[in-house]
């Protein structure tokens, strides 16, 4: 059974949209230990919620992980690690984190609680449920 995560980025300097066009992509950049920690549990077949941070904030689609988290070779350090991604779909309608802040069933959700964490697992009740909001 597969892991579900939330990857944050940056839509004006990589957005979901650009995964679609480049159809895989490195996830690189991550340099908070514990979002490197989250990063290097993820495993191939696990699934990604692309979240845009800045103006949007709000959930835009789903990535699949499709390898294993291994050191970043453009990265000087050893403990910065990279998986691979590709897109699975964007969702029919974006979920701002405005939504989720104000639904109960998110109160113990990392989004929620540490918001600035650029990596992070997902409960199932969670994944389902920002899912649906989303249209799915």
């Amino acid at each position: 059974m597969p892991a579900y995560w939330l990857l944050k980025t940056e839509p004006e300097q990589y957005s979901f949209d650009q995964l679609v066009a480049d159809r895989r992509t490195v996830w690189d950049g991550i340099a908070n230990n514990l979002a490197l920690q989250n990063l290097r549990k993820m495993r191939k077949g696990d699934r990604a919620l692309i979240y845009h941070t800045g103006n949007e904030r709000a959930v835009i689609g789903i990535a699949e992980v499709i390898s294993n988290p291994y050191q970043d070779p453009e990265a000087n350090d050893k403990k910065r690690m990279v998986v691979k991604l590709k897109p699975v779909r964007k969702l029919p309608y974006p979920v701002p984190l405005i939504e989720i802040k104000n639904n109960k069933t998110f109160k113990d959700f990392e989004l929620v609680k540490n918001s600035r964490l650029s990596v992070m697992p997902v409960k199932e009740i969670y994944w389902k449920t920002i899912l649906g909001m989303g249209g799915l």
